[in-house]
């Protein structure tokens, strides 16, 4: 059986200091995905994070939730229209203001925000980070967090191993960041590990700037180099310019060369030809080759990297290559189908192929297996 997710508490765990469990706390990163549903039943959205406001003498108190409707919108679902929360889905009303989410002042998100900050225990025996909180209605409905799970320093050398973890409420901890002090974004990223390249886009969009710089720096390159490719341009420059050459050149690397080349298209040329010269040499090359037309044309718009099949080949094959090369959603649009020349032309364009035909991929997945009729002449 798996284990408990990394910076999720083992559900062992999920009990007060008394040893009795909660049957209504909830933990922030297990509720980010959560389906929401209204009272009929039908399903509004999904839980991306929960929205906190601090107060003088008491725990944050909880005032909503951010919800992903459908268009990857992010609006706000006030706690009050929330009727319950459990078994990993949130019931409303049905009342939701469609408004995009925008936090106002004083209002803080928990897994955007609070996940990964550093504290002090009041007693005096260290500090931790935050890998979790809890929330939970006291007696008159009012939702805030009551548990924080935290990780205590490791105090082995092994780079392998981990700090102990524990419980703490909120009045038994402090927060502390030093003055320019980057709060660590590994919590958050653990959150977002199950999300598509879209989605993970469109949340690190949604998050304050400097956090969205942090979590950049702290994505692996494949990882934002996908989320990258589904972002507008100015994002993307943005972004590319407040991370240094060598990881530029590194994301650049990793990206479509179609969509490296746009972006590369929206520097000043000599950033442009520095982060080029810092790229891998098979990867610029093509790069170098899609910017010498313009972004609107065939040319600009095209892969240097297709999949080559046979004439004769079955739509089972097509789609398993398809597959194996874990083919990017842009570009999985048709099929081209070359056959050899019988006599080489000498000119380098005419090369040893001729086209034969070629196929929507959507078709070949209505067509039988080993169908080679799909296939359309070009003329």
């Amino acid at each position: 059986m798996d284990g408990p997710k990394r910076g999720h508490p083992p559900q062992d765990e999920a009990a007060d200091y008394s040893g009795e469990v909660s049957t209504q706390r909830v933990f922030a990163a297990r509720l980010a995905g959560c389906a929401v549903f209204d009272p009929v039943g039908d399903r509004l959205g999904k839980v991306r994070d929960v929205v906190v406001v601090y107060r003088s003498t008491a725990a944050p108190r909880v005032i909503g939730l951010v919800v992903e409707i459908p268009g990857r919108r992010h609006v706000f679902l006030s706690i009050g229209r929330v009727t319950s929360i459990r078994s990993g889905q949130v019931i409303t009303t049905g009342l939701i203001n469609v408004r995009r989410f925008s936090p106002r002042a004083g209002e803080v998100r928990v897994l955007a925000e609070m996940l990964g900050r550093r504290v002090s225990f009041a007693d005096g025996s260290g500090t931790a980070v935050i890998e979790d909180i809890a929330i939970e209605p006291n007696r008159l409905g009012e939702w805030a967090i009551s548990q924080l799970f935290l990780r205590r320093p490791k105090t082995s050398a092994s780079p392998f191993a981990k700090g102990p973890t524990t419980f703490a409420a909120w009045s038994e901890v402090a927060e502390e960041r030093a003055p320019g002090e980057s709060q660590s974004a590994e919590q958050l990223i653990a959150s977002y590990s199950e999300l598509h390249a879209a989605d993970l886009a469109n949340t690190l969009l949604d998050l304050p700037q400097q956090r969205m710089i942090e979590v950049a720096e702290e994505l692996s390159d494949d990882r934002l180099a996908d989320a990258l490719e589904e972002m507008p341009e100015d994002e993307q420059v943005h972004i590319l310019d407040r991370l240094g050459d060598e990881r530029a050149a590194d994301i650049l690397d990793q990206m479509e060369p179609d969509d490296a080349a746009d972006l590369l298209a929206q520097l000043a040329p000599d950033r442009l030809e520095q982060l080029l010269e810092l790229m891998e040499p098979e990867e610029a090359e093509d790069v170098r080759m899609l910017l010498r037309y313009g972004p609107d044309t065939a040319g600009g718009l095209m892969t240097p990297e297709p999949i080559i099949l046979s004439a004769d080949a079955t739509v089972a094959e097509a789609l398993a290559l398809i597959r194996r090369h874990e083919l990017h959603p842009a570009l999985a649009a048709a099929v081209f189908v070359t056959l050899p020349r019988s006599r080489p032309r000498p000119d380098a364009c005419s090369g040893w192929y001729t086209s034969s035909g070629c196929c929507a991929i959507r078709r070949t997945s209505v067509s039988g297996p080993s169908s080679t009729t799909a296939w359309n002449p070009c003329r």
